[in-house]
């Protein structure tokens, strides 16, 4: 039986409060405490992403997923962009900061006769991929980190240069639907300020090179979002990295939103049999 402990709030001193999950085995002890980061437009419940927490904790894992402070959702609709004004002021500077407080938070005493806390995993999808290998590269307590479709370069989001770009930055904010849902989110040109004032602890290619703790990097090969030539590039920039192209399989691993079915579609389910014996140490075939 997975004990599970949803929508907890992590409050922070002048900063925006935290939403998290944690999933384990309340049998089972010194677990590999295991943080899972979502991606641009996403949050802790799109998808599967809680039917990957299920596996993974039945897996002897103590696993987390949180929201990103400024991703959008509030603390009372987690699966909503309700709160534009928060993802209008999201930048990557925020979301490695909210990963930081995040580990701390366990690191100062959270379910701490549950965790093994020298074995520290971090997951992270897309743009949440840039934020792991980010932390990981600053940080000395991580064992190993894991991308899911991840971005190789956030610099080359932002166009510099097009029409596009230059009108953001004269009229101070820009909007982007969300096809989804069909709104339109707002993004602040402060969004790109930020990046180039915080870039080189920004720089994803720099940090993958500093990593020497083991990288597992997985892409699509269908992915039309982040194309899986950007993982490809990490794994050549890293001397302890990993890839594995998982075929048919899209950007977020033909999953979707919202997830009625009770498995995972096979390109995600193979993602996390990967994950798993890559935190279990066992070879990867």
């Amino acid at each position: 039986m997975i004990t599970r402990l949803l929508n907890k709030k992590l409050k922070r001193t002048n900063k925006r409060t935290i939403l998290f999950d944690c999933y384990f085995n309340p049998n089972q002890r010194a677990l590999p405490l295991v943080i899972f980061c979502h991606g641009y437009k996403g949050f802790k419940d799109w998808g599967p992403w809680s039917l990957v927490a299920e596996t993974l904790a039945k897996e002897n894992m103590f696993f987390v997923k949180l929201n990103f402070s400024h991703n959008g959702t509030s603390l009372s609709q987690p699966t909503e962009f309700s709160d534009l004004e928060a993802f209008s002021n999201n930048t990557y500077s925020k979301e490695l900061e909210d990963l930081n407080d995040v580990i701390a938070y366990f690191k100062n005493g959270a379910h701490k006769n549950r965790l093994d806390l020298k074995n520290i995993c971090l997951i992270g999808h897309s743009r949440g991929g840039g934020i792991v290998l980010l932390g990981a590269s600053q940080r000395n307590d991580i064992s190993k980190i894991i991308t899911w479709a991840s971005v190789s370069d956030y610099r080359k989001r932002f166009n510099e240069g097009s029409e596009i770009f230059i009108k953001w930055k004269s009229e101070g904010v820009k909007y982007i639907e969300n096809k989804r849902t069909g709104q339109l989110l707002p993004h602040k040109f402060n969004f790109y300020e930020d990046f180039i004032k915080n870039e080189n602890n920004l720089d994803i290619k720099k940090a993958i090179k500093s990593i020497k703790q083991p990288v597992l990097l997985i892409h699509g090969d269908k992915d039309d979002a982040v194309n899986m030539e950007e993982s490809q590039l990490l794994n050549k920039l890293s001397s302890s990295a990993q890839l594995k192209i998982i075929e048919d399989a899209n950007h977020v691993f033909n999953a979707k939103h919202p997830w009625d079915n009770s498995n995972l579609p096979e390109a995600l389910n193979i993602v996390v049999k990967y994950t798993v014996e890559f935190i279990k140490q066992k070879s990867l075939t």
